[in-house]
């Protein structure tokens, strides 16, 4: 007797979202077109990627802010320096934020609503300009989420601006902090750390 795996309906979600994404060309370019000349924080009634948004967290009960997020691409420019020099002891190449575009999207949002908590955050799409996320929040003050038993633990007020400490899967991931065992030694309590304690 042959056993058949039963998956639930938001398994083929992300199947469905690619095809859709592949045979609608031109309503997808319609909708980036639209996110690109909105704003650059955006908030929605519901998530875009509904099966992404609850493997992370998210319910469809009154307490959560589902935020849409633009950032620019690319890394940053410089002012000409005017001092003689050679062109390649300018430093004009490869200056980045030292974060990454999530955890800028992340920040945005959490500075647009300070009172909320950053639950987690999700790729959405990227054109030759911008870069678009989806940032998940909740109201510690909620009764339907600070009585939450999943999500209970933002209304502590230690999590307040986690999202600014690093604290949030993308804020840990540019941290170094996403693996742990061998290979890892150097990377806790930080990267900066670990080598001014092994210096002293």
């Amino acid at each position: 007797m042959s056993i058949v795996e039963s998956k639930s309906g938001y398994s083929f979600q992300p199947e469905s979202f690619i095809a859709v994404k592949e045979s609608h060309k031109e309503a997808y370019r319609l909708r980036m077109a639209e996110w690109r000349s909105g704003g650059a924080v955006e908030r929605l009634p519901s998530p875009t990627k509904l099966s992404r948004a609850r493997a992370l967290g998210y319910k469809a009960k009154a307490g959560f802010v589902i935020l849409r997020v633009k950032v620019r691409r690319g890394g940053l420019n410089r002012e000409k320096i005017m001092g003689g020099r050679r062109p390649r002891r300018y430093g004009y190449n490869k200056i980045t934020h030292g974060k990454s575009e999530k955890w800028i999207a992340e920040e945005r949002a959490q500075k647009r609503y300070p009172n909320l908590v950053t639950l987690n955050s999700y790729y959405l799409a990227e054109d030759g300009k911008y870069k678009f996320y989806e940032v998940l929040l909740v109201d510690p003050q909620h009764p339907n989420i600070s009585k939450d038993k999943n999500l209970g633990w933002t209304a502590s007020n230690k999590h307040k601006g986690r999202v600014y400490r690093g604290l949030t899967r993308s804020g840990k991931k540019a941290r170094g902090l996403s693996g742990k065992g061998k290979g890892s030694e150097k990377s806790r309590p930080s990267i900066r750390a670990n080598g001014r304690l092994r210096r002293h």
